[in-house]
């Protein structure tokens, strides 16, 4: 099944004929007094809709099993809440700033230590000690985009027992699809594309270990930062449309990426693919596009927040992936967790800025962009 049939066709037979399904708000349910047997009891640990939101997740990621949480930092602390006392995960030094920040500040008082590098494609055997139990991916890094070679590294990992974790908010399964690529654990943030909307939080997690899905069963009713029902059938709901959606908010990426290239007001210019050939080569290996983020950096003399003000589309705002184009500055917005040294380190300047693509015309994106670029002096 094609992934534009299974976000809409994954869930049938729904009650009195309905074509959507229904949402199941209670906290509790009935158990049979002889055996205490049912489906359901309580809705930390399970509840009908959001069973039926994590079949739809796994279905789009080819995957055995699949979870909702409360948002993307939650389910990425489900997704390293297998680390214990001693452990090691790896991660780029261009990761995103919630995860560095759990990584550099939560983490460690549990006993857990985060390495940063700043290419993870040039990892080799060396690089693993016996501490080292995961890696963590983001390919398009945020906001970089730098891509990382996902077949490699698993490879490399699981020859020393580490697991692999891929974010894949920015490529989502309609684009990338790293457990079928060697990974061993998928996390979104499903606020962004997924959602789609810039109204509602949630994250996802899925894998097909079955040891691996166990854990994550238990950090959700052991944690409780699980999917609300209202908010697992809206999910529900938007995914739907999120084939259309990514659709079209790449080709007017690309359209604006093409723009900007020789724009003699752009001094830098991030596009998955663009930093070398190479990288060019792998993201083409392991994804059938290239979304629709991407970040830049004003020529010298230009004033920064005249062409913010100017902007009449893109909001001034963190998050990426809705219908609106939104704009942001990760050094003070998304990575203000990272220290100065370790944003230079991950080549994110004060100046780049990170500019999220909606489903306005790109015409009226361009002309938007130039008529900014224009006020900035």
């Amino acid at each position: 099944m094609h992934i534009q049939t299974a976000a809409v066709q994954t869930l049938r037979d729904f009650e009195h004929g309905a074509v959507v399904p229904p949402v199941h708000l209670a906290s509790t349910f009935e158990l049979d007094p002889a055996t205490e047997d049912g489906a359901f009891a309580y809705q930390r640990g399970s509840n009908p809709t959001r069973a039926q939101l994590e079949t739809v997740l796994a279905a789009l990621d080819d995957a055995a099993h699949g979870f909702a949480f409360a948002s993307g930092m939650a389910a990425t602390a489900a997704a390293l809440s297998t680390l214990e006392v001693g452990d090691e995960v790896i991660l780029s030094a261009s990761v995103y700033g919630g995860t560095y920040r759990l990584v550099d500040l939560v983490l460690p008082g549990r006993g857990i230590t985060g390495r940063f590098v700043d290419d993870l494609d040039a990892l080799t055997d060396e690089d693993f000690t016996p501490a080292t139990k995961a890696v963590f991916i983001e390919t398009p890094a945020n906001p970089t985009l730098r891509i990382t070679d996902l077949r490699r590294i698993a490879e490399l990992a699981h020859r020393h027992g580490a697991l692999v974790i891929v974010d894949n908010t920015f490529m989502t399964p309609v684009l990338q699809k790293p457990l079928a690529l060697g990974a061993d654990v998928v996390v979104q943030s499903a606020t962004k594309y997924l959602a789609g909307h810039s109204d509602l939080l949630a994250g996802t997690v899925t894998t097909n270990d079955d040891r691996l899905a166990d854990a994550y069963r238990l950090a959700q009713k052991a944690q409780g930062g699980v999917l609300p029902p209202q908010d697992s059938f809206r999910l529900i709901q938007s995914i739907k449309t999120l084939p259309l959606r990514l659709e079209r908010q790449q080709a007017s990426a690309e359209r604006i990426v093409e723009h900007l290239a020789d724009h003699d007001r752009i001094a830098q210019l991030w596009y998955p693919g663009l930093h070398s050939e190479e990288e060019a080569r792998v993201h083409a290996s392991q994804a059938s596009g290239r979304g629709a983020v991407l970040s830049f950096e004003l020529a010298g003399g230009l004033d920064r927040v005249a062409f913010l003000k100017a902007l009449r589309f893109p909001a001034y705002a963190v998050s990426l992936g809705g219908v609106e184009s939104l704009i942001c500055r990760p050094a003070t917005m998304t990575h203000e967790a990272m220290t100065p040294e370790a944003r230079a380190n991950a080549g994110i300047s004060d100046e780049m800025l990170r500019l999220s693509v909606g489903i306005e015309h790109v015409d009226d994106l361009i002309a938007d962009l130039d008529q900014a670029l224009a006020a900035a002096g």
